[in-house]
């Protein structure tokens, strides 16, 4: 079923799951239901909406802004989509990445390899990693998609919406794209609009307008994306690659993410020479064949190699590669502004 049929037929429940989202939010809030404080300070990352809005880069920017000004942090996930089942999972102890993207899940993993001396930890109950963190070290802790879970509280609470998408159509799921009624948005401490760019900057502007408007005293921040580099991986390891030598390269594109049409538009605007291109469901998993038929349907389109996400490349290593496989590596930018916001909240 496609999310238009969903929408549909769910919006007649919108009304009643919207219901149950702030009983659940009012019984943390007056203690029906447990929230654990940490000894150290929490910083939430998440978002009101379905889909991808962006986290995973702004979880990598706070954890290196943190670690930048002398703290020692540690990233706490559920760890979604992967097998682990323990009270907490070490994905990463700073040092080592310890579990496959299969048992720790794909965002879990690629945090791990690329947030060097940053532990990440995983668990569905989120205060039993957060709890391993701070026994081992941490002295701050970056709660990965947080936002709906009250069980852990936290000290500043980040709420991102996509540039591109916004509050989509302002429903509840199952008629909508919102986990919660907007009403959930007076927890946030502030709004991050990611992937702000030239062509949705006025749209951007004004739903900020509105969040200030609706949500006073709290600040809305912008954050655009940037490409960093392209890494080439073949079977024998991989290397950074110029964008003006990946530029002759006629290239067949991949990606498992929530929005991956964006992630082809990104591939064109950098001026790659995409010759073809297929969206797979976020959070896809592989198997040799799989990948087989993706390097196969990229001959069949004339191309020399496959270039995909970070987030779809911690789930390819150990297969058999029959083509050179690229890598786009992307990076989140904020304003100064931002990390003055950070530093402030957190000198409290």
């Amino acid at each position: 079923m496609d999310r238009a049929t969903l929408y549909t037929f769910g919006r007649p429940f919108s009304p009643l799951y919207g219901l149950l989202m702030r009983l659940r939010a009012a019984f943390y809030r007056i203690g029906l239901l447990p929230s654990v404080r940490m000894p150290v300070p929490v910083i939430s990352v998440g978002n009101l909406t379905m889909g991808g809005t962006g986290k995973t880069p702004v979880v990598q920017y706070v954890a290196r802004f943190l670690q930048q000004q002398g703290r020692h942090p540690a990233v706490i996930s559920r760890g979604y989509g992967g097998t682990a089942k323990g009270r907490y999972n070490t994905v990463s102890n700073g040092e080592f990445s310890l579990l496959e993207a299969s048992v720790a899940g794909d965002e879990p993993r690629m945090l791990a390899e690329t947030l060097t001396g940053i532990p990440v930890l995983t668990g569905r109950a989120r205060k039993h990693p957060a709890r391993r963190a701070v026994e081992t070290g941490a002295d701050v802790l970056v709660l990965d998609d947080g936002f709906q879970h009250l069980a852990l509280q936290r000290d500043v609470n980040l709420v991102l919406f996509h540039a591109e998408t916004l509050a989509g159509n302002s429903r509840v799921f199952p008629g909508g794209d919102l986990r919660e009624p907007v009403v959930a948005l007076r927890r946030a401490d502030a709004f991050v609009l990611t992937a702000t760019c030239d062509r949705n900057r006025e749209r951007a502007d004004r739903f900020a307008a509105l969040l200030a408007m609706r949500f006073p005293g709290r600040p809305v921040f912008r954050a655009g994306y940037e490409p960093t580099s392209i890494l080439t991986y073949e079977n024998d390891g991989s290397r950074t690659l110029d964008f003006s030598e990946a530029g002759n390269i006629p290239l067949f594109a991949f990606a498992g993410i929530a929005r991956p049409e964006v992630f082809a538009g990104t591939l064109r605007d950098l001026g790659l020479k995409v010759v073809g291109f297929q969206g797979l469901a976020d959070h896809a998993s592989y198997r040799q064949e799989e990948l087989d038929a993706l390097f196969a349907q990229a001959r069949r389109a004339g191309a020399a190699g496959c270039i995909t996400t970070e987030k779809d490349m911690v789930k390819l290593h150990g297969f058999v590669r029959s083509m050179p496989l690229f890598v786009l590596r992307m990076e989140a930018r904020f304003g100064q502004d931002f990390q003055d916001f950070l530093a402030a909240r957190l000198d409290r």
